[in-house]
């Protein structure tokens, strides 16, 4: 995400902190390259030079320049400022005029709108509320089968009407039905074209004038730059929307629909979707997005997401295993499956303070090494696994054929593994970063 643009301001900003004092010269210089970055990213032109400007304002001022770290002053103005462009705060779904809670889902063939209304559903159920959604695009074929066969694997109740060919009446009909079931929130999957035409939009209204939405929400595929603000601005002006979600953020996107759709629309964007499983979707937060595009990491984000797949009882019962140094590789083997499910370990890995850019240039991460590590763990015996030291020869040689790999695999992970856990064990007693004990510090 946003991997080319971060890697251009990460560099420009390098060359900007190199210089011990900063002139509005060099700083015009520095903004002028910055703006070319933007551009490449595919944002919008005007949204380019406003943010230049407003940046060039702010840090060409004396505060900034008699600072005694000018450049890092720069990049601060350039990181408030990126956040003002793409909306300043969260924004949320509004509460239902009453029940249940109508969210329309719109947007082009091919922008990820079905499986985007299964993932909405999904994350509103964690939530806590009573998710349902409506098969309302009858054009496409089979898309209800699509939308049916996601709601089996989610667990959630869709609305079908196989005989119907007009989804206005679909659509009032699965607002009664909703009502009735005593559903929270019914996502409305509607119909979408290629391209923007009239004919797509006056169904739209239709259904919209049928149903009245509490929220529309436009289905923007992230992949598309400066295009994906031309259609926003299309849908908004026709159906007034209430937010938009960007999908396919984990590819190659350059970043330029994020940055230009808020400000050229006003119209705020609530998700994202990072991955192809049904859980990869999450909130759009402007600053942790600003803090990303400069390379600066997502801790909170990655926080977030440990929290979703560690369970916290399991987290204190290791807790205390790791203070007695009784942490197995049955354990080690659980802990590799809640890392992969918090995603693609680059992807993690970008989260954190400093990794992303430069600091990754070169590191190939190979996303079956730990399945190759998982597959070492099972082929060994219960007995193996809470004791790795009776792991002799000919036992290393059964576990690495038995998993597929070699013994000298194996080798390297029972090394790494009885170091990890001495270090993880002093970790846990407080005897790490230079005896800062964490676990007071937890405590307070």
């Amino acid at each position: 995400m946003f991997e080319q643009l971060s890697e251009r301001l990460d560099g420009i900003f390098a060359r900007l902190k190199g210089h011990g004092k900063l002139t509005p010269d060099n700083v015009r210089d520095s903004l002028r390259d910055v703006r070319r970055a933007l551009l490449e990213a595919d944002v919008n032109f005007k949204v380019a030079k406003e943010l230049i400007a407003r940046v060039e304002t702010v840090a060409a001022g004396q505060e900034v320049l008699k600072s005694l770290t000018p450049g890092a002053q720069v990049v601060k103005v350039v990181h408030d400022t990126l956040i003002g462009i793409l909306g300043s705060s969260i924004a949320g779904l509004p509460d239902a005029k009453f029940p249940p809670r109508r969210i329309l889902m719109v947007g082009l063939q091919g922008s990820g709108k079905t499986t985007t209304t299964a993932k909405l559903s999904a994350w509103l159920r964690r939530q806590k509320r009573i998710p349902a959604m409506a098969a309302c695009d009858l054009q496409r074929p089979a898309a209800i089968d699509q939308l049916e066969i996601l709601g089996k694997e989610l667990d959630l109740r869709v609305y079908v009407d196989r005989n119907s060919k007009d989804p206005v009446k679909v659509a009032r009909d699965a607002v009664t039905w909703a009502r009735q079931e005593g559903v929270d929130d019914l996502l409305i999957d509607t119909a979408g074209r290629l391209q923007v035409d009239e004919e797509l939009m006056e169904q739209l209204v239709s259904v919209r004038d049928a149903v009245s939405p509490d929220s529309i929400l436009l289905v923007v595929d992230g992949m598309t730059g400066q295009e994906a603000v031309s259609v926003a601005q299309s849908f908004h002006q026709k159906l007034t929307l209430q937010g938009t979600i960007l999908t396919k953020m984990d590819g190659d996107a350059r970043g330029g629909a994020a940055l230009s759709i808020r400000h050229v629309t006003g119209v705020p964007i609530l998700y994202m979707g990072v991955g192809e499983k049904t859980s990869a979707l999450e909130v759009f937060h402007p600053d942790r997005m600003a803090s990303r595009i400069l390379g600066m990491g997502d801790v909170l984000t990655l926080v977030e997401r440990a929290q979703s797949v560690v369970d916290q009882d399991q987290a204190l019962k290791l807790q205390e295993k790791l203070k007695h140094q009784a942490f197995t590789l049955e354990d080690f083997m659980d802990q590799i499956r809640q890392v992969r499910k918090m995603g693609p370990l680059e992807d993690i890995m970008k989260m954190i303070p400093g990794m992303g850019g430069k600091a990754l240039k070169g590191v190939q991460i190979d996303p079956k090494e730990l399945g190759r590590v998982e597959a070492m763990i099972r082929s060994m015996t219960p007995a193996e696994r809470r004791r790795p030291e009776i792991i002799n020869g000919s036992r290393r040689k059964r576990i690495a054929k038995g998993s597929g790999t070699t013994v000298q695999m194996l080798n390297r992970l029972l090394k790494d593994f009885d170091q990890m856990r001495k270090m993880m064990g002093q970790m846990a007693k407080g005897k790490g970063f230079g005896g800062f004990n964490m676990m007071r510090a937890r405590r307070r």
